[in-house]
């Protein structure tokens, strides 16, 4: 199976690092006109610098209506058209686990908008050019936590990433008779970015050691584990493929 992108745009959010970075290189890599974009623009240069030229950048805040708007037309205008749109955006933004009642409005609405409103309003904003298209491929990254119980506790976290989900299997109906796909990876437990790894360290050796033993592989995942998978649901080998929901996971 050889997966390739050339002649194709896509589109990856939250690529400064970890799974969205892993992402946008692997595309550009396979031929892809990529924007890449985050919140995070010095790292985000350094994905740029490591995807090479097929790899362009733009600061973006997907909780911005309006500014996710402006990217898609901005991309639509340059290459002609939006095949690819990775939703890559999200995380606990700096936030820990705690009880209930010590959780401000402005803590639950913080993770709820990047997670499920950013995924929205970057799916709303890459829909029209899709559907002039007849085709498309959407892609969003989930959790585990949206198909269980968060690790992390974070009540808002595992609520935005189960109705990332719902939203993933809502859109795949209402796109699909335009030759678009919708579908949503779910990984498990890596090491990707600051806030994963903070978590891992709190565990200590024992916690560690449990949480590799309860993964069949006996390994933690790797943002190029997840990539995988998201190249594979993009490509044309997964055009019959929508709504579902993909534990990258390692087995559980």
């Amino acid at each position: 199976m050889n997966i390739e992108f050339h002649g194709r745009t896509a589109i990856v959010t939250g690529a400064a690092h970890g799974f969205g970075r892993a992402i946008a290189i692997q595309f550009a890599a396979r031929g892809a006109q990529v924007w890449a974009t985050d919140k995070l623009a010095d790292e985000l240069a350094e994905t740029a610098r490591i995807a090479g030229n097929s790899c362009r950048t733009q600061p973006l805040d997907v909780t911005d209506r309006e500014a996710v708007q402006a990217l898609a037309a901005a991309a639509e205008k340059e290459t002609g058209r939006i095949d690819i749109l990775v939703h890559s955006a999200g995380g606990v933004i700096g936030q820990i686990g705690r009880p209930l009642e010590d959780i401000t409005p402005q803590d639950w609405h913080a993770i709820i908008e990047v997670n499920l409103t950013g995924a929205f309003w970057c799916v709303q904003a890459v829909a029209p050019a899709m559907k002039r298209a007849r085709r498309g491929r959407i892609v969003t990254i989930s959790s585990g936590a949206g198909l269980g119980v968060s690790l992390t506790g974070i009540q808002a976290y595992a609520s935005a990433k189960a109705g990332e989900i719902g939203l993933t299997r809502q859109l795949a109906h209402e796109l699909g008779p335009f030759g678009i796909t919708v579908n949503s990876i779910a990984p498990g437990f890596a090491r990707s970015n600051p806030s994963s790894e903070a978590q891992w360290q709190s565990y200590g050796e024992e916690g560690q050691r449990r949480l590799i033993e309860r993964i069949a592989l006996r390994r933690l995942g790797t943002p190029e584990d997840i990539a995988n998978a998201v190249l594979f649901l993009a490509s044309d080998y997964a055009g019959w493929i929508s709504g579902q929901t993909l534990s990258v996971d390692g087995g559980k």
